[in-house]
């Protein structure tokens, strides 16, 4: 069972306990009592504890929640809640959430960070270059959550060893500050206390800077009660951009106005902060705007009030906001990073939802965004508020909701896969390196079978199981012996898979065995053998429209005289290739009979078995097949389905290949079709696979695009290859390996619900032939790994050395740009390709990225 745990107050945490009970029924549950809950010596981590609940609210599909007793009790997978200071229930919310062995998000010592304006913007100032108010701040010297000398712009402390035994430096410090440059553009200051102790309180003075005196005297009055937790700010009174009012103009006197805008951001895939929702306040210029004092109302209208009216700009200032907030999450997020578990309130307890407040201010007359402090909950409240209110007229509901339950759950089912053994069939070549570290990440304890007893991955799993199964012809009896493997060293896995395409049949036949959940073999066998499968799907005609209309034209090849019935079914140019082959190597556009069969001569000769040419399907030898040739564009889609249900779904789009060859060139992702092509796609896609039989796993379908509508090329019934999980992680943030790993434990895996693109990718794929020399010798592939390294292109190798050679090549590794439109992604690999020498006549780039409009 899976549980989401949130303790004490529902109030800021309602609305995502409601949606996550509608995509994961009875997973989320509300702890109103210390006494529903208990916490017991973890039995994974030393020193930790589990949290067991006896009691809880669950809630359940349409709103519904219940009052349940837990026996046994259940082991809660992610907690949070009311961990704000002052919280009435935080003091048994703190002592519950503290030390724990699953993922927490926040701590008591975390929130008591984040309410420290003074920490918030020495993070926000040093570490993302973003404005805070000019800031003056006297600490005791023993303070040691600071640097000793932190460097930060805007932002100056001072350490006081005995703060009423050191009037003249504080005076000295007063006076320069309201004397120096930072203080040039603004006429008030305020002086306050600063801490988790103090946020909230109001308590402030407000002085015009010539005062120099009266400002003096109430930093002292502060310093009289300084302790190690608290500072003493002195801070210039920001006044929000004052801008011209858009006509009609009223003739009734202006007010001077603040307006405080309040966003909230959670960490979302892989760790990446993600802005979920933005509210504003209105108060007086006078008074600073705080939390709870104002209704809250949309960013969008508060700038038009404001005098923004160009929808241009304020979709620009939308977007500035949005780094703004997602670099201050990050900011903090690194920081927390280099605290040591004691203070971070336990090892797995990190900040997952937070608040930051701006202020839109005028600097050098260009309109600025000011950050002003963080908070742990109060501008969730906010939000939620704004959330209700807009509800309240009739508005659809917005994204934050969603995008914290969804956080939320993932993390909890991040957390319970750790330690789970699995068994994994074909560890694959170098393309596949990442399994190895994510396996080390998600805590998976991997029991391979692979043929090659020298395998690298070798010294990189729990167990090895060195078993030479590539004649696959033979896979029932392979399963039996990998079964007697498992049995002879007493190995129970909790579940079993292949990311390797030859050994798929293999790891239905051994889950079958096992009694675990995964595809059937008989769907397998049908996806996995490509005539078969066009063959299968043309008799299934029921559905509108049926699976069939999917189908492609196609017979099988084993022999010349088959080549010669083929050719009077299928109609030319056809396309012929391997009938268990993967990489696209060994297929080819023929234009006729005579083509086909010096096609078939060449590859009987050249391609008998798995030595010559391993990885791409020889093991189950190398009949061929003849298709008929489909135009329009090529697609990948990548399916995640649970009990036949679609998941995710995402589809990338390839470039044009070298005619007669069918090599991938380049490719794209998001895809640049329009949403109901993808829709199109994704459809067929799915229906295609339920009629196979496939209706647990992730899978990777090939498609082709045309003015009417798809064709099917193949289903690969196993996760994508190549560059395609690196890629979608990138741009969605889903793990497909994690989602085929929930699914294979009989977890339905969370995934976006409305996916957006976060970036665009384009990528080129590089072959030994073309650019072998001038990556190895002129230096290609050291600057490729630099410019990886720092982040600037992704690299994903798919072999150490070229593999196959002239018409049987198999690109040697692929090379990406991103960008914020597909057309920068492109026109920064172009100029990367051209640079590298990657471009050149006989492999033209620019022609490759061309389709990609």
């Amino acid at each position: 069972d899976m549980t989401v745990c949130i303790l004490g107050s529902p109030t800021a945490f309602l609305p995502v306990l409601l949606e996550g009970g509608t995509r994961c029924p009875g997973a989320m549950v509300l702890c109103l009592s210390p006494t529903w809950a208990s916490r017991v010596p973890s039995e994974t981590s030393p020193g930790a504890w589990s949290l067991l609940l006896s009691r809880g609210i669950s809630f359940k599909v349409g709103g519904h929640s219940a009052l349940e007793t837990f026996v046994p009790p259940r082991r809660a997978n992610y907690v949070t809640g009311t961990l704000a200071p002052g919280d009435p229930e935080g003091g048994w919310v703190g002592e519950l959430a503290r030390d724990l062995d699953c993922p927490t998000g926040g701590s008591v010592p975390l929130a008591h960070r984040l309410e420290d304006t003074l920490v918030a913007r020495w993070v926000l100032a040093a570490c993302t270059n973003l404005p805070v108010p000019p800031t003056l701040a006297f600490v005791l010297g023993a303070r040691g959550d600071l640097p000793a000398e932190p460097v930060a712009p805007g932002v100056r402390l001072v350490r006081l060893d005995d703060p009423q035994g050191q009037q003249s430096l504080v005076q000295e410090e007063v006076g320069a500050f309201l004397g120096g440059t930072a203080m040039e553009p603004y006429g008030q200051v305020v002086v306050r206390p600063a801490g988790w102790r103090w946020r909230g309180t109001g308590t402030r003075s407000t002085h015009r800077k010539e005062e120099g005196a009266a400002v003096v005297q109430a930093v002292g009055a502060r310093l009289r009660g300084l302790t190690e937790e608290d500072s003493v700010l002195l801070e210039a009174m920001v006044p929000t951009a004052r801008l011209p009012v858009p006509p009609p103009r009223s003739p009734a006197p202006r007010l001077p106005m603040a307006l405080r805008i309040c966003t909230v951001i959670c960490r979302s895939w892989g760790d990446r902060p993600q802005l979920c929702q933005v509210a504003c306040a209105v108060g007086r210029a006078e008074s600073p705007v705080r939390h709870g004092t104002a209704l809250p109302q949309g960013l969008d209208s508060s700038l038009q009030q404001w005098g923004v009216v160009a929808p241009s700009q304020r979709q620009a200032l939308a977007t500035r906001l949005r780094e703004a907030a997602e670099a201050a999450m990050a900011a903090l997020l690194a920081t927390e990073a280099e605290l040591s578990p004691q203070q971070r309130g336990g090892t797995r307890a990190h900040t997952d939802i937070l608040g930051v407040d701006f202020l839109l201010a005028c600097v050098d007359d260009a309109l600025e965004l000011v950050a002003l402090a963080t908070n742990s909950r109060r501008c969730l409240e906010t939000c939620v508020l704004a959330e209700a209110m807009g509800r309240g007229v009739g508005e659809p509901r917005g994204d934050l909701p969603r995008l914290l339950a969804e956080a939320m759950l993932h993390r909890a089912q991040c957390h319970l896969v750790e330690g789970k053994d699995i068994l994994l069939i074909g560890a694959g070549g170098v393309s596949k390196s990442f399994v190895w570290e994510a396996a080390r990440d998600y805590g998976l304890r991997i029991h391979l079978v692979e043929s090659d007893p020298q395998h690298f991955a070798a010294g990189l799993v729990q167990t090895f199981l060195p078993y030479d199964s590539r004649e696959h012809r033979r896979d029932e009896e392979h399963a039996e012996r990998v079964l007697e493997l498992l049995r002879s060293r007493g190995l129970r896995p909790h579940a079993c898979l292949s990311y390797w395409d030859d050994c798929v049949v293999l790891a239905a036949l051994v889950c079958q065995g096992l009694g675990l959940r995964g595809p059937a073999p008989a769907a397998v066998r049908v996806a996995k053998q490509k005539s078969r499968t066009h063959r299968h799907l043309q008799r299934c005609r029921r559905g509108r429209p049926p699976p069939a209309a999917f189908a492609v034209p196609c017979r099988r090849l084993q022999s010349h005289g088959d080549v010669e019935r083929a050719a009077g079914a299928v109609p030319f140019p056809a396309v012929a290739k391997l009938e268990f082959g993967a990489g696209g190597v060994g297929v080819r556009l023929v234009e006729n009979a005579g083509q086909c069969h010096a096609h078939a001569s060449r590859l009987w000769r050249d391609l008998r078995d798995d030595a010559d040419h391993p990885g791409i399907g020889l093991g189950w030898g190398n009949a061929m097949l003849l298709m008929e040739y489909v135009p329009g564009t090529e697609h990948d889609v990548d399916l995640v389905v649970f009990e036949g249900r679609l998941l995710g779904a995402w589809v990338s789009d390839n470039g044009p290949t070298r005619v007669p060859a069918f090599l991938e060139t380049a490719a794209c992702l998001p895809s640049c079709l329009p949403a109901d092509r993808q829709a199109q796609l994704v459809r067929a896609a799915l229906e295609c696979c339920r009629a196979c039989g496939l209706r647990d796993g992730v899978f990777n379908v090939e498609l082709k695009l045309g003015p009417a509508g798809p064709r099917l090329l193949e289903i690969n019934p196993r996760m994508g290859g190549f560059y395609l999980r690196d890629w979608i992680r990138e741009v969605y943030g889903p793990d497909l390996l994690l989602a085929a790993v929930l699914v294979a434990l009989g977890v339905p895996p969370v995934l976006p619900a409305r996916p957006a693109a976060r970036t665009h990718l384009a990528g080129v794929m590089c072959l030994g032939s073309e650019h072998g020399e001038s990556l190895a010798g002129g230096g290609g592939m050291e600057a490729l790994r630099e410019l990886h390294g720092r982040g600037l292109v992704r690299l994903n190798r798919l072999f150490e050395e070229p593999e196959g050679a002239g018409e049987y090549e198999e690109p040697m590794l692929s090379v990406a740009c991103a960008g914020a439109t597909l057309a920068e992604a492109c026109e920064r690999l172009l100029g990367l390709c051209q640079g590298l020498g990657i471009d050149s006549p006989r492999y033209p780039v620019e022609h490759f990225l061309s389709h990609f409009k």
